[in-house]
């Protein structure tokens, strides 16, 4: 069945004129025709609607969004959901609307707008894994880590919990095995399921280990790992177990500076360091009540647009409150170095994210806040002796781990030796 009469025959002959054409269409141009030949032939020509849609939103030659961005997002989705339910492809073109669409509302700050439309995502996924019988939801991980920004920190433990359960049955080769796991920690640890926390991050420690001695993954990226299980474990109150683990992170770091990796390998380590830096307890700023939750566990690529451009943006306030602080630090260390060392901490993780992520010379960008934190924190050490040593030993492991990533291995070594040192777990 088709619905020409209500639109005007020279306007369809145009369009198949425009299509038909030799020579390079605008963006604008097919929309135009496809908006038309929609009305006369929906299931040859919505998906085609939809997918030009989202091309004229975006123009990729400015690296700009069209003005009219979202309504065009929007128009898309319409477009998609028109499709008859019973075609093969309705499913992936609506879903590849959504999906442009969220990410557009998120830009704008409308939140429960694209979290709709995530859960809508899931939906359309669950339904494909029905009739492909593949466990591996698409649109389970977005919407975890949407749930995750809310705060729903149980809902998404449970939402990764099913997405790592999935993933595990085909091993590292499925990819995101890894990455999804420190999702999956993140969530459990922040809903309070410390148990189930530390099982998973002794799953990703095996994981990290056995890709490591077999040759398909970094020893840098079991390093962090075992780090970071460390941390966990001493925030449960399993100190003896927090000290061997670093006993094998110094035996992966020895080997690690001796030798360097066993085999070359591209950034991607540098990438799971600063997933695995924040979550190490280094970034401890409180979100104000009502505010999304900044992410931990997660890849920035997985954030909302609006809480990645608040996370980034909060280094300004942060350079400021530490400078600020900085002089009263001086003529009152008791009343002020602590909290000093605290948000020069928090300062130093989040440039670490942001310039990760922009450039292979990052170390180069966030080295002297790694030498300053490693000099507040033995400040703070001499005026402290009771707490001030395990603060240093933090700091130190924090700038042996960026050491890691900026494949430095010597002076690594150096500083997690200084770390267990002030621990008292040196051997």
């Amino acid at each position: 069945m088709t619905h020409s009469g209500n639109v005007d025959q020279d306007d369809i002959v145009r369009a198949r004129n425009v299509l038909l054409a030799s020579g390079r269409r605008t963006p604008r141009e097919e929309v135009d025709a496809y908006r038309v030949l929609a009305h006369v032939s929906p299931a040859a020509y919505l998906p085609l609607l939809a997918k030009a849609l989202q091309r004229l939103s975006y123009d990729t030659g400015s690296g700009r969004p069209h003005v009219a961005c979202l309504a065009l997002r929007e128009e898309a989705v319409a477009a998609a959901r028109a499709i008859d339910p019973a075609e093969p492809a309705r499913a992936d073109v609506l879903y590849e609307a959504l999906d442009a669409c969220q990410r557009e509302l998120y830009a704008q700050g409308r939140r429960s707008e694209g979290l709709a439309l995530r859960a809508e995502m899931l939906a359309v996924g669950r339904a494909q894994a029905r009739l492909s019988g593949d466990s591996r939801v698409r649109g389970l991980r977005d919407w975890a880590a949407a749930l995750s920004e809310e705060g729903r920190f149980a809902e998404a433990a449970d939402a990764l919990t099913e997405w790592v359960g999935a993933l595990l049955p085909h091993g590292p080769n499925s990819g995101s095995l890894a990455w999804s796991i420190l999702e999956w920690i993140a969530a459990l640890d922040a809903a309070g399921r410390s148990g189930e926390a530390l099982d998973a991050f002794a799953t990703l420690v095996g994981l990290e280990a056995d890709e490591a001695a077999n040759d398909r993954g970094t020893m840098a990226c079991h390093l962090y790992s075992l780090i970071g299980y460390a941390h966990l474990l001493d925030k449960g109150g399993r100190g003896e177990e927090a000290t061997a683990v670093r006993q094998e992170a110094l035996t992966v770091l020895t080997e690690l500076a001796a030798t360097g990796e066993r085999r070359s390998w591209s950034g991607h380590q540098a990438s799971f360091w600063a997933v695995l830096l924040p979550f190490s307890g280094a970034d401890s700023e409180r979100q104000p009540s009502g505010e999304p939750h900044f992410p931990s566990g997660s890849t920035p690529m997985l954030w909302t647009p609006d809480v990645k451009q608040s996370y980034f943006d909060s280094r300004i306030t942060l350079r400021e409150r530490v400078d600020s602080l900085a002089p009263r630090a001086a003529e009152d260390p008791d009343q002020h170095l602590a909290e000093l060392v605290r948000l020069h901490r928090v300062l130093t993780v989040r440039s670490a994210v942001y310039w990760e992520q922009r450039t292979h010379l990052f170390a180069e960008r966030v080295r002297p806040l790694f030498d300053e934190g490693v000099s507040l924190a033995h400040r703070l050490s001499l005026q402290d002796p009771a707490d001030g040593p395990r603060t240093l030993a933090g700091m130190l492991i924090d700038r042996s781990t960026f050491h890691t990533a900026a494949r430095e291995f010597g002076p690594a070594l150096d500083d997690f030796r200084q770390a267990l040192s002030h621990l008292g777990e040196a051997t």
